[in-house]
């Protein structure tokens, strides 16, 4: 396995909004090669920095380059959707910011073992965590047709869903489907030549389909979110970098949710809920890269950051979130 490399997206943006301070405490929940954790001790060498990873070697990379600060980090093989657990366990209560980098690593991707990418032929795994869990081949082989055509819709957007399912049944039924490219070559066939995107590999949206369902990201960027949201002190920043619609459309979502005030309604002279906004956002629309980052780092074509500030730790009556 190669040298761990991850170019940190946006990460003069991170550090506008995150606006790190000696003696605070972070969460770098999805820490990756420890890229924006480094930005942020270089920024506040006196802060504490909690980062976590379900990727083993992400940790131990990232363990190497931060050796420099290693009084001031905190590294945690797990789920940051598991982040109250994880603090719990630390003495940690409270968080002055966090930032959450999502998707796959650039390490991840180009690392042929892992099976992440459609691009090299390798066993067909995709996990992030590789030590736990189902694997990529696991459900192409085992899931009904109907849930492999469910996983493809939501997860990917596949509009040929359907037909990409039905052959992947009839295939696997031959001879079970364990690497990228026997599942690479199901999905061309799957797909009419005529009807491939010319802008993306036919392979895609699949490919994302499971990694995301192998992982359960959306599950987790929602738990963690909330419970990272919640963790913040007032004043305490949040930054979430997305790089496709599913996500950001999560974050957007969540953010709106924790920043809406009064929802009585209109015709009641006076508010009898309670409820106060708990964020205020700071990006109106997402953040993107540069031109010139985009050269640099084409991985952040499609990255979108979105910025929120907490205000207080009320919420309504009701106790919903």
């Amino acid at each position: 396995m190669g040298e761990f490399h991850h170019l940190s997206v946006l990460p003069d943006e991170v550090i506008r909004f995150l606006a790190p301070t000696d003696g605070r405490t972070y969460l770098d929940g999805t820490l990756g090669g420890g890229g924006h954790t480094a930005l942020i001790l270089e920024k506040a060498p006196k802060a504490v920095v909690v980062g976590t990873d379900r990727d083993q070697s992400a940790l131990t990379a990232a363990g190497t380059r931060l050796a420099a600060y290693r009084e001031q980090i905190r590294l945690v093989h797990g789920d940051f959707a598991d982040v109250s657990e994880h603090l719990r366990h630390l003495g940690i209560a409270t968080l002055d910011g966090f930032i959450l980098d999502l998707g796959v690593s650039s390490h991840q991707l180009d690392t042929r073992e892992r099976g992440f990418s459609f691009q090299q032929d390798a066993p067909l795994d995709m996990r992030m965590d590789s030590s736990s869990g189902e694997t990529a081949a696991d459900l192409v082989n085992h899931l009904p047709e109907g849930e492999l055509e469910r996983i493809l819709l939501r997860y990917g957007e596949e509009r040929w869903a359907k037909r990409i399912a039905s052959f992947i049944v009839k295939e696997r039924a031959e001879t079970p489907i364990t690497t990228t490219f026997r599942l690479v070559d199901i999905i061309k066939g799957a797909v009419p030549k005529a009807k491939w995107d010319e802008r993306i590999h036919p392979a895609t949206r699949t490919f994302q389909a499971l990694r995301i369902a192998v992982n359960t990201e959306l599950d987790s960027l929602e738990r963690g979110m909330r419970a990272a949201l919640d963790l913040l002190k007032p004043g305490g920043m949040a930054v979430v970098i997305s790089f496709h619609s599913l996500e950001d459309r999560i974050v957007k979502h969540i953010f709106r949710e924790y920043a809406e005030g009064c929802t009585c309604p209109r015709q009641l002279p006076v508010c009898v809920c309670g409820r106060q906004p708990r964020l205020k956002i700071l990006t109106g629309r997402p953040v993107t890269a540069t031109p010139a980052e985009i050269e640099l780092n084409p991985r952040a074509r499609s990255a979108k950051l979105r910025a929120a500030e907490k205000l207080s730790d009320r919420s309504d009556k009701s106790g919903g979130n």
